[in-house]
Order: C-alpha cells, then sequence, then structure tokens
C-alpha cells in the first residue's frame, strides 16, 4: 500500500493539504471509500479511508493507528555536502533507507557547498522514508560551520572525526557498541585540515577510519550509515 507522509496527523479524521489533496485526486486517481496508509515521521502508522476527495481537497477517516519500533541506537551524521548535488541526495536517501536519525550538513574550510536548500534536502529524504515504508523521519539541520557544531553540547557515547590522513585512528568496531548515541563527522572531498582534526581530539572527538580506500564524501557517509547498522543488528 502507498505510504503518505504528514504531520499533526489526529483521529479520527484528517484532512492533506491542496497539494496532497491534489497528488491523490488527480495522479493517483484515488477514490472515496479507497484506503491510505499514513505515517506522521514520529513513528506511528496509520491505516486510513478516503471520505472526501478533490482536486482541492481530500479527507480520510482514521481506521488504525501502529507504533513502529524504533532501532535501539542513535546515530547522528555531520557531514560535508558534495559539489554535486544530486550525490549528497543519494546520500540523504541512501542513510534514510538504512536507518539514521539525525544530520547536519557541515561546513569546513574545504567545503565545495556553502549553501545548501534545505527544503529540497527534506524532501528528498521524506521520499526515501516513504519508500522504505519508516514511520521516523530523520532530523535535517541547517548548514553549520565546523566550529559552531564543536560549541554545541555533542552529548554522545561515541564521537568520530573520519578522515584520510596517514596517522593513527580506530575503526567503527573498536568503538561503537550496540545501543549507543554515535555522531560520525564527514569531511568534503580535500578533507578535514590538520588543524580541524586537532581541535576536535582535544574536544574528546576519537580519529575514524573507514578502510583501506579512499572513499567519495557520500560514500563514506552511506559506509557509516550501514556499519553501524550492521553493529547494532
Amino acid at each position: 500500500m502507498r505510504l503518505f507522509y504528514a504531520q499533526n496527523i489526529k483521529s479520527p479524521n484528517f484532512t492533506f493539504d491542496q497539494q496532497e489533496s491534489r497528488h491523490i485526486a488527480k495522479v493517483l486517481r484515488l477514490k472515496v471509500g479507497d484506503r491510505l496508509f499514513l505515517t506522521d515521521g514520529n513513528g506511528y502508522f496509520y491505516d486510513a479511508e478516503i471520505s472526501e476527495v478533490s482536486s482541492k481537497y481530500c479527507s480520510v477517516n482514521i481506521l488504525k493507528k501502529e507504533y513502529q519500533k524504533k532501532h535501539d541506537y542513535y546515530l547522528h551524521v555531520a557531514i560535508s555536502p558534495t559539489k554535486s548535488n544530486d550525490r549528497f541526495e543519494w546520500f540523504l536517501e541512501k542513510a534514510t533507507e538504512i536507518g539514521i536519525d539525525e544530520i547536519t550538513p557541515l561546513l569546513t574550510k574545504n567545503s565545495e557547498r556553502t549553501k545548501i536548500k534545505v527544503d529540497r534536502y527534506r524532501k528528498v529524504i521524506e521520499s526515501a522514508m516513504k519508500q522504505s515504508h519508516k514511520a521516523f523521519h530523520p532530523k535535517l539541520n541547517d548548514l553549520t560551520s565546523l566550529e559552531n557544531f564543536l560549541n554545541q553540547d555533542l552529548d554522545y557515547d561515541k564521537k568520530l572525526m573520519a578522515h584520510c590522513y596517514d596517522t593513527h585512528k580506530y575503526s567503527l568496531k573498536q568503538l561503537v557498541s550496540v545501543k549507543q548515541r554515535v555522531l560520525i563527522m564527514i569531511g568534503p572531498e580535500g578533507d578535514f585540515t590538520m588543524e580541524e582534526i586537532e581541535h576536535s581530539k582535544k574536544m574528546g572527538i576519537y580519529p575514524l577510519s573507514l578502510g583501506a580506500y579512499r572513499l567519495r564524501t557520500e560514500t563514506a557517509g552511506v559506509a557509516s550509515v550501514q556499519s553501524v547498522a550492521f553493529i547494532n543488528e
């Protein structure tokens, strides 16, 4: 069954906005009596039946509400947006499908992109959430400078920064255990600078290796998400 996303869903009735109503009526051609499946992005699925539908207005009756159990860990990836929007959107899509809780686009000294379209990225995440039938919408933060990010209260069991310099680093399996709150920071194609790495180490952030080979930024992001998910299986 097709999954729809909407915030502030309340029983026993819910009305879609005009854009989604038009999609339901004109594109999907659904009719009164047809069933829909909704999620509010906060863990709940709703089984609903269309009671009224037109290109401007679609109302449904909520028949059933169920909670989807969330995974037992919390993963926040702070990652520098790539120069190519398509590549960064690919990361957002795959990370959402695999399972991620929070994403912060990170502005570093070597970042190739200094402006982002947060609304566009949220739509990519929403689409991936619906496609993979997830009931939790990952949190997407605004573009944040590395300095401001590190000055926040980063309350995590493990805080890691992946980089490619030939220095002592740890692997995810050495540092991450099940049911932990984990932060992973991933730099741009030009990597973090040594100054950024040294500063982060002084703040208790572990240097991280993602393997013997150099990965693209978006590949490193997806590899991190998959690895943490695998550790928690």
